[in-house]
């Protein structure tokens, strides 16, 4: 297993939606193995195929349960379904979220409180996960990814005036910049 560099936002890579997974073999079982090791090495919650340059629709996870038991896991091609949003503005204390490949910052989205999200396991058994709270914001966040989009893309105009500052700031925005957690001083 080994930690795999997390692409920065501006990577075409993160602005594209990825290919389904035809065939779980020991390639893809590596790469699983060494997102799980990214995203702990990160620290994450989750981490996309994407985000490691990899165009493919898969994702891992990582978080409690509401009995704060560990809540563990890898999606591979996953359907994503959700309740409406409550409409209104987010709250900054309890909906901001930040991205591994936007490490450092934090921006209130609202998202919808319950998903159900559907795909396969590394074993190619049917997957059913139905989450709410904060689960349900990770499942969004890494689905997103898989699409194509970033959480930065979601946010309100004020917040998009930020994110492009500290974008410009920091250099990025750039085609095939990276960080290597445990290597980089960076957090997300």
């Amino acid at each position: 297993m080994a930690v795999l560099p997390i692409r920065i936002v501006g990577d075409p890579v993160l602005h594209s939606p990825a290919s389904l997974v035809e065939e779980i073999d020991d390639e893809i079982r590596a790469l699983v193995a060494d997102m799980f090791e990214t995203m702990d090495a990160a620290p994450g919650v989750g981490l996309a195929a994407p985000q490691v340059g990899v165009p493919l629709r898969i994702y891992t996870y990582s978080h409690f349960d509401d009995d704060e038991q560990p809540w563990r896991g890898v999606i591979i091609n996953p359907v994503l379904w959700m309740i409406p949003l409550e409409p209104g503005e987010p709250d900054e204390d309890l909906e901001s979220e930040g991205c591994l490949s936007f490490p450092g910052e934090r921006f209130p989205l609202r998202r919808s409180e319950r998903v159900l999200v559907t795909g396969v396991d590394l074993d190619g058994a049917a997957v059913r996960i139905e989450v709410d709270g904060w689960r349900a914001r990770i499942m969004q966040h890494e689905f997103d990814h898989l699409d194509g989009i970033v959480y930065i893309d979601r946010l309100s105009d004020g917040d998009w005036k930020t994110v492009q500052k500290i974008t410009r700031k920091r250099g990025w925005g750039r085609p095939g910049q990276s960080w290597l957690p445990g290597v980089d001083d960076l957090e997300a």
